[in-house]
């Protein structure tokens, strides 16, 4: 049923910035409990920021200080300002959607960067940062 769906990616020079965008559809599509992840070629998919019903937020020590996640107030759409971006970012980037259960469990301690933790995911938007 859920529908996720992600604009802004393309390709940049390091240094510069993208904000990408994640609308969701559908009556389980969003939740009080969103993320990113990314995954670049060879490498597993991981978990970028992620953003929970009281406004708390978390991001991996990689895009920490740099990434911004925020979701509007009908948690309708999700977004991911990147900042300072670096060739290392490069990589395919998901927006995802806890179920109301998910969210009602560990959610609680903190947002949850681990796949397992969501239920919906979009299909990506390429992010390409050249050096």
């Amino acid at each position: 049923q859920a529908q996720l769906v992600e604009s802004g990616g393309g390709s940049v020079q390091a240094g510069e910035s993208l904000r990408l965008s994640c609308a969701a559809s559908g009556p389980t599509a969003s939740s009080d409990c969103m993320g990113w992840f990314r995954q670049a070629p060879g490498k597993e998919r991981e978990g970028v920021a992620a953003i929970d019903n009281i406004g708390r937020t978390r991001y991996s020590d990689s895009v920490k200080g740099r990434f911004a996640i925020s979701q509007d107030n009908a948690k309708e759409n999700l977004y991911l300002q990147m900042n300072s971006l670096k060739p290392e970012d490069t990589a395919m980037y998901y927006c995802a959607t806890a179920s109301r259960r998910q969210c009602g469990g560990r959610w609680l301690l903190l947002p949850q960067l681990t796949s397992a933790d969501y239920s919906y995911w979009g299909q990506g938007t390429q992010v390409t940062v050249s050096s």
